[in-house]
Formats: C-alpha cells, structure tokens, sequence
C-alpha cells in the first residue's frame, strides 16, 4: 500500500500505521515563523525550553514550552547550525561561521572543544552526537565557507568533508569517516553499535559499525534519497521503536523501518532542515523548516540524541 493517510502523513508500508506512527495531532503547528534558515532544534528537559538556530541571522532563538514565548538565546553566535547536549546537560553546538564545535557551561561561559584537525582549521561543523562514554563526534561539510550567507566564505584547510570525534578524556579531534559528499546529520543506535550519517550531496544516509577503539568500519547504504522527487536528507533521529526519522528537506519528514524500508513521511509545507524531539513525554517532534519553527504531538515516542536510558539528568519528567 502507498499514500494513505490523512494530510499530514502519507503511508507508504503498513508498518507505519501498525507502529501508531499516524496517531496523534493531525496537524502541524506553528510556534514560530521569521527566520532566514532554522536549524538544529534541542529540547532542554529541565528548563522546559526548545533552542535552535537562525544561520543567516547569526542568532540562537528560544521557544518556552510553558508560555509559548519565543526570545533570543544567544545573538552574534557564529553563525551556529546543529546543537545537542552531553549527559551533563550542557548545550554543544557546530559553529559553522566561526568553524569550531563548543560547549556552553551551566555559568554560560563559551568552551571550544575542537576547531582543527591535524593543525588545520576545521571547514564548518554542522551537526554532533554524544556517545555514553562523553565522546563527541561531529561532521564537517563545506557548507558555512561556500559564500557569506551561512559563515564566511573561504578555501577549505583540509580539502575534504568528513567525519571526527572528540577524544573526552584527551581532546584530541579523531578522523573517523571520510569519503563524504557533504556529511550532515549523524546519530547513533540505541546500543551506541552504529553510527547512521546522511550524505546531503551523495543522497545517501550510510551506516558505520562502531568498534571498540572508537573507530569506524564497514560503512554501507542504509537508505537514499533518489526514488523520492525534491528528498535530501539532513539531520536524523531514532524513536524508540528501532525506527529512523530523517530531515528530507524537499519531501518532508522521511520514517524507515530497522530494515531500511522507507514506511511514511509527514508532509512539511517548508524546506524541512532539522528534527528533534521533547516534551514532557518526549512524543512531541519539533521541525525547523526554512522560515519557521513546527511541531507535532505523536504516538511515538523519541529518543534522546545522547541515547535512551543512560542520562537520568536529562530525562523530561514532572517538575
């Protein structure tokens, strides 16, 4: 069966309605519009408080989930892309403009945590994943040194797009994955033994074995792009059902089976760029999409981009 469902969603495999992937609200809903590029959504459990990024307008906006107000978090902030948080609750964010990757303290003091590899200054962070173990592993496409819009335009040091890790005990900045188009979302598997990476260029989202030493091997095509007109991937997510939920830009929302079956898709009326999720229960998913911010209460339940279960600090909950 393909494209039932009501507006919102469109099923593309039965396991899509069977997995309650279409329970929930039947329509997105707006909390914010205004922006030039909305980027890298971060639900923060104990503030109630959703953060994301407005690359053009090099500013970081926050949206209060008790009020609905939305205010500047951060302005002049190097023209920041991706964010997440470590198991102690603080904001790492890609700092595409300033081309470095930092962490914000719980006093609000600014740490850089790696802007060069090899002695060379980094192309332009875009999004990051925690492991368990406080890793941080990041990807580094061209997209912020390409013209003026989204950094500042420049010649690449490196030559190349790949993927690091940040060391957590030496913070020594690791090549672990290269051969890249354009890396972009990066997420790993509820047991940390893959890590799932979209290739925007490539249209690809590929999937590496995550060893032991840290390192990764054997990477291969876990899901394209090409059979769906306008579709790119972006950033990615898990839900706690084994499923992906990858940013397809042009195609919306893309949902795939653990196999790799594309099963439904959520319709996003703008370019969407980036995915998270929170709430109290974590069934919320927050959308950055071009100018606005969205979301949608489901029947699934997200994980949390440090991984499930292993950061009680962080866990959403009543307060």
């Amino acid at each position: 069966m393909s494209g039932e469902g009501p507006g919102l969603y469109e099923m593309l495999d039965d396991r899509f309605r069977s997995g309650r992937c279409m329970n929930g609200d039947s329509d997105l809903e707006v909390l914010y519009s205004g922006c030039r590029w909305a980027e890298g959504p971060i639900y923060l459990p104990a503030w109630r408080q959703l953060i994301w990024s407005d690359i053009p307008n090099d500013r970081m906006l926050r949206w209060d989930e008790e009020t609905g107000a939305v205010s500047v978090f951060r302005r002049s902030a190097g023209h920041t892309n991706g964010n997440t948080l470590d198991g102690q609750g603080r904001l790492i964010t890609c700092e595409q403009g300033n081309r470095r990757v930092t962490r914000t303290e719980h006093d609000g003091t600014v740490t850089v945590l790696a802007d060069r590899w090899q002695g060379k200054r980094l192309n332009s962070p875009n999004d990051a994943a925690v492991k368990s173990d406080g890793s941080i592993w990041f990807s580094d496409p061209d997209f912020g040194i390409t013209s003026d819009y989204e950094g500042y335009r420049a010649e690449s040091e490196i030559g190349a797009n790949n993927v690091y890790r940040i060391d957590p005990d030496t913070g020594e900045v690791q090549l672990v994955a290269d051969g890249f188009g354009a890396p972009n979302g990066l997420v790993f598997s509820a047991d940390e033994r893959q890590l799932f990476v979209s290739d925007t260029r490539a249209g690809f989202i590929r999937v590496f074995d995550v060893t032991a030493d840290g390192t990764l091997s054997d990477g291969k095509v876990f899901a394209e792009a090409a059979a769906r007109e306008g579709a790119r991937f972006d950033n990615l997510r898990f839900d706690d059902g084994g499923r992906l939920w990858a940013a397809a830009m042009d195609d919306g929302v893309h949902c795939y089976d653990p196999d790799g079956t594309l099963i439904g898709r959520l319709d996003v009326p703008e370019t969407v760029a980036n995915i998270s999720w929170g709430g109290a229960k974590r069934n919320r998913l927050f959308i950055t999409a071009e100018t606005s911010l969205y979301s949608v209460v489901m029947g699934v339940t997200g994980t949390h981009p440090a991984g499930p279960g292993r950061h009680p600090w962080l866990e959403a909950g009543p307060r």
